[in-house]
């Protein structure tokens, strides 16, 4: 089931066609194969399993009390009961691999080099997911994410596509001029909705992180709201004048570096 999950994501990820405005982003449906989107589902952690945003301090005392995670890392998956540990094992161990990450980089390869330009053999990256479920009232107001973010994954998964207005929207400032490195997070009424990626099954909206990839959820008003997504991120680790600030606080685990990257821009220079 895994391999065959690993090499369908990839190819539905290569061959989605690239939108550019306002900023490079891709939206895929079907990107896991059937099956494997039902086991997903099927084993989707529960709310024993799952903890408060703000009770890991990745986020300030009181903010998104609506937003539960865990982690996609063997220490949080090794809490799950059997059948649900066995699939998270197994879907981690290639969904954090170096293959599908190398995949991404390369679908954005000519962004990544716009980004660093010369410096692009020195970089390195690493990858990090969770498994995100959202309730009722949860909002994000427009932002472009962190400095050192390169690209982001939302894979949404509901049950069906009844409440696809619950996706991430996309937006544009007022002002056209307005850009942000990362970090804050803006009031709605300073932007205008340009498009908002359908929160329907089996889907996946991507993007690469810019100074003007605004995103972020409308309140979301519905009641008894479940809203599970599955998110992955990649990050820079270590680049030429990186501010130490931005960068990530953990240790990366897995990511590649210089070799690995002259392989894939090496023929591109």
């Amino acid at each position: 089931m895994f391999s065959g999950a690993e090499e369908h994501v990839i190819y539905q990820v290569a061959n989605a066609p690239m939108r550019r405005y306002p900023y490079p982003h891709i939206y895929v449906e079907s990107v896991f194969p059937q099956d494997f989107y039902s086991a997903l589902r099927k084993n989707w952690p529960t709310a024993a399993n799952l903890v408060s945003l703000e009770s890991t301090g990745r986020v300030p005392k009181g903010a998104y009390p609506e937003r539960f995670i865990m982690p996609l890392r063997p220490s949080e998956v090794d809490k799950l009961p059997g059948e649900a540990r066995e699939f998270w094992t197994g879907f981690a161990q290639w969904f954090l691999m170096g293959r599908f990450l190398r995949a991404l980089v390369e679908k954005f390869d000519e962004h990544v080099h716009e980004r660093f330009g010369k410096d692009i053999a020195k970089v390195q990256f690493t990858s990090e997911s969770l498994v995100v479920r959202d309730h009722t009232n949860y909002n994000i107001g427009p932002h472009t994410d962190a400095p050192h973010r390169l690209l982001s994954l939302l894979f949404y998964c509901p049950d069906d596509d009844r409440r696809k207005h619950l996706g991430t929207t996309i937006y544009a400032p007022l002002d056209p001029a307005f850009t942000c490195p990362g970090g804050p997070h803006h009031p709605h009424s300073l932007f205008r909705k340009v498009a908002t990626m359908e929160y329907r099954p089996n889907t996946l909206f991507a993007f690469f992180k810019t100074d003007h990839s605004f995103h972020g959820v409308e309140p979301i008003g519905d009641s008894g709201v479940l809203r599970d997504v599955l998110l992955y991120d990649i990050r820079v680790v270590d680049a030429p004048g990186q501010n130490e600030a931005s960068a990530p606080r953990e240790e990366p685990r897995l990511g590649i570096g210089m070799k690995i990257l002259k392989q894939i821009f090496g023929a591109k220079k």
